[in-house]
């Protein structure tokens, strides 16, 4: 079997982990998804999440580093009855990982955070991120202590994981490994007053807007 054109690669002669690819993985997890609530961030997350289909249960933020976590959280505390998930990247929820803690010391059931972690910065340019250095996000969580976490690199756990997302009693984590490429962009409406009325009227009704 030639593991360096497949799921492993070879760098340095060392064989490293296998990894996804990420739109393939986020597609399969969102496969069948009802009416869960996604908050996705920063760009490429929300790309990956809009090649699934446009829905207007998804809460996409542009640029927001580090906001992904709390925003989604306080969507859990506010929804307690709705399955909320929340789609980042490694750099971004590093960017402001006190969330996490704090997530798993309110013990949102309905939340479940997904973790794209390709091991690089790849809006910037591809440079090493600190999960390329080591950093082991699943690690930081456990010990924070999420009810479950879980890192994923063969799609064949991938549906176990959407059973975590649809049914799982959180908060939970599922740390994505994915390969370095980047795919083409998919992108969504960039209008964020419109994503957030289209998002408020789809979760709580038109005549929300009007109380």
């Amino acid at each position: 079997m030639d593991l360096t054109n497949g799921p492993y690669r070879r760098r340095g002669g060392a064989m490293t982990t296998p990894r996804l690819e990420r739109r393939a993985a986020i597609v399969e997890l969102l496969e069948n998804r009802g009416d869960l609530l996604i908050v996705a961030g920063l760009g490429s997350a929300i790309w990956d999440v809009e090649s699934a289909g446009d829905h207007p249960l998804n809460f996409h933020i542009l640029g927001a580093m580090g906001s992904i976590v709390p925003t989604a959280l306080g969507l859990a505390i506010a929804q307690p009855t709705r399955r909320v998930l929340a789609v980042t990247g490694d750099a971004e929820i590093l960017m402001g990982f006190g969330t996490v803690p704090t997530t798993a010391v309110r013990k949102p059931e309905n939340l479940t955070i997904v973790v794209i972690d390709n091991g690089r910065f790849g809006e910037t340019g591809s440079q090493l991120s600190h999960t390329g250095a080591g950093v082991d996000i699943a690690g930081m969580a456990t010990a924070a202590g999420f009810s479950s976490v879980t890192t994923v690199t063969d799609q064949k756990d991938l549906a176990d994981a959407r059973n975590v997302i649809q049914n799982g009693a959180g908060p939970s984590m599922i740390v994505l490994k994915v390969d370095a490429h980047m795919p083409k962009v998919v992108m969504p409406a960039r209008d964020g007053a419109w994503l957030k009325h289209r998002f408020r009227n789809s979760l709580l009704g038109e005549d929300a807007a009007k109380e």
